[in-house]
């Protein structure tokens, strides 16, 4: 399609100002003209009003008179210079190198000549015999970027060495001993590697955001944990505050007794020497009155009584000194410390405590899987050595060179907490156990137990024997076999509970072991937010 064509003189309808078609334009006291826009903001930014054209000085701002005839004029203007500067290619569109002036949309490119042609330009291509052997192509851009810069020579072969493209004397000179091949294969090659590039970029997002998610989940778990444990320490903080406040009242008190303690016995000496102070005073009374008598039988009967001076205490070894403070602050620091000691640990024992003893589960003694000795109870939470072998069917869960029993339920994943109750003085052994243990061959001790799929605490006769897993008896323990966290707590009605470290073994587990020469009574609490 021609481009369109206007015989119209754009310049005597342009502002001097934007040198653009007029926009609603106006006329000044000298006869210019400019738009309404330009001319005001041209006046704003001067000191002095004056025509930009011919320089004329107003002394006040004129005002502006709209130029109707010119408007209109304008109008038409505008409309005629959009029709004439719509390109007749678009800007997605390959022009043609040939056309001059307003430039047709190219149909071919020929990468012989280099060049794009338009539908008009590009008959000598079909009309010529030489040029219909040109190699025409869809049209192209920058065809100057497909020849070799070095032998002006098309680019047509890419060398697989060096990763580049080639022309035909590249192959027998700098590229003589690389291996090339056309660019349309190379183009193949490369096109599966990028639609299996293009396939991996979602799965890289989809990772991405998987691991963005577990990020923000581990921080939103910090915060409940740091949360948690701001409260957990203030708590231990209060306490331990009041420990020490305990403390310091104590120790005001220990002083203050002693304090009182002197206080009491000087007020008590004063108190008597007081009084002998009255009896001296009394008798030297008497002895002044006895004097200064003239009675001679009175004062003989009288001197009788006062001759022997009244009874006194001997004061000069009586003293009171103050009481000794040395000793005091230390004594009340020693135990103001191990207070805080059993403080602290009972508080942080009981903090552990309290987070694994969440989610109870129910769980009872598996009969199919119990030694003939072991007798359990009807609910399957006791069993104690019967000391008789009952003849039972035999079966491939069932122990039979152990006295072990197995809970019906078993876990494979997550994590839970158990307590066992045993009688003290017996021998008992307490594990997690795998589901292929054997259970007919005898289990070798030592480090080898861990072939086995057993692990877990025993104790014979009173004494415990750690197998596997560092525990005493009263202490929690845990461990941790592949997604499986087990926490174990053993207990005896005459012991208090001491908590222990909690450790990991990465295993796999996923049933509760009893071997048990004892009553025992098993809970389950299953923890689902203790950390690893």
């Amino acid at each position: 399609m021609a481009c369109a064509n206007t015989s119209w003189s754009e310049e005597n309808f342009s502002c001097s100002i934007c040198l653009d078609v007029f926009n609603s334009p106006v006329t000044t006291a000298c006869g210019h003209n400019f738009c309404r826009t330009c001319i005001t903001k041209f006046w704003d930014e001067q000191v002095q009003y004056k025509c930009p054209v011919c320089n004329e000085i107003f002394h006040t701002r004129p005002d502006l008179r709209v130029n109707t005839f010119l408007s209109e004029l304008a109008a038409q203007i505008r409309t005629t210079v959009r029709v004439k500067e719509k390109p007749c290619v678009e800007p997605a569109e390959i022009p043609c190198d040939v056309c001059t002036g307003n430039q047709l949309k190219a149909v071919k490119s020929c990468l012989m000549c280099f060049t794009s042609y338009c539908q008009t330009h590009l008959e000598p291509h079909q009309r010529v015999a030489r040029l219909q052997k040109h190699r025409l192509v869809e049209p192209m851009d920058r065809l100057e970027d497909r020849m070799c810069k070095k032998h002006d020579r098309l680019l047509e072969l890419f060398c697989q060495t060096e990763q580049v493209c080639v022309c035909v004397l590249c192959t027998v000179t700098d590229h003589k001993s690389h291996p090339v091949v056309p660019l349309k294969e190379e183009y193949e090659v490369k096109t599966v590697q990028l639609g299996k590039t293009v396939t991996d970029v979602p799965q890289k997002i989809q990772e991405r955001k998987q691991k963005i998610k577990e990020i923000k989940d581990a921080v939103e778990l910090s915060n409940k944990d740091a949360d948690r444990e701001i409260a957990h320490g203030g708590q231990v903080f209060t306490a331990l505050i009041g420990c020490v406040e305990k403390g310091r009242d104590e120790f005001n008190q220990t002083v203050k007794e002693k304090l009182k303690s002197t206080v009491k016995r000087a007020e008590d000496l004063i108190k008597e020497l007081e009084q002998e102070i009255e009896d001296l005073t009394n008798r030297s009374s008497k002895v002044k009155r006895l004097s200064h008598t003239e009675d001679h039988l009175h004062f003989l009967q009288t001197f009788r009584s006062l001759k022997d001076p009244p009874p006194t205490r001997d004061w000069t070894t009586v003293e009171v000194r103050p009481p000794s403070y040395v000793g005091t602050l230390r004594r009340s620091l020693d135990q103001l410390e191990e207070t805080l000691n059993m403080e602290m640990k009972k508080l942080f024992d009981d903090a552990v405590l309290k987070r694994v003893q969440q989610y109870e589960v129910d769980v009872t003694l598996d009969p199919d899987t119990a030694h003939p000795k072991l007798i359990l109870s009807e609910d399957g939470k006791q069993v104690h050595d019967g000391g008789v072998r009952k003849i039972l069917p035999d079966n491939p869960k069932r122990f039979t060179k152990y006295l072990s029993v197995l809970t019906r339920q078993s876990f494979s994943s997550g994590r839970f907490y158990f307590e066992v109750q045993v009688k003290d003085n017996t021998e008992w052994g307490l594990g997690v156990a795998r589901e292929s243990i054997d259970r007919k061959k005898v289990r070798q001790s030592g480090p080898l137990r861990r072939v086995t799929g057993l692990f877990g605490t025993t104790m014979m006769s009173g004494y415990l024997e750690i197998t596997l897993l560092s525990v005493s008896l009263g202490e929690l323990s845990s461990r941790r076999w592949g997604c499986l966290l087990i926490m174990m707590r053993v207990w005896s009605p005459s012991m208090m509970w001491k908590p222990g470290f909690i450790s990991t073994l990465l295993l796999a587990a996923p049933s509760l072991s009893l071997s048990i020469q004892s009553s025992v009574q098993v809970h389950l609490k299953e923890v689902e937010t203790l950390p690893p």
